[in-house]
């Protein structure tokens, strides 16, 4: 149980790092590197989750949102690269 709220207490710092990085970004593309950390901390906590709660749904979810987050960020990058057409 301890080792949750370690786990919970290291999630929170990161999260407020990120989401700094995030508003005060200097360009676009550390901004959507910062959006994909959260994407992938996000991810994290909820497997965490899943194997504190014992409900394998909350993993299930956590693939889904890793997964969402990879289209994302290849979607992002075209944008920015400059390229339009998918």
């Amino acid at each position: 149980m301890i080792e949750l709220l370690i786990f919970g207490i290291l999630f929170a710092l990161l999260g407020f790092i990120v989401l700094i990085r995030v508003a005060k970004g200097p360009t676009a593309a550390d901004r959507m590197v910062a959006g994909d950390s959260a994407d992938t901390l996000l991810c994290c906590a909820m497997v965490l989750f899943a194997l504190f709660s014992g409900r394998g749904i909350y993993l299930d979810i956590s693939l889904i949102g890793a997964m969402l987050g990879i289209v994302d960020t290849m979607l992002v990058g075209r944008y920015l690269e400059g390229r339009k057409e998918l």
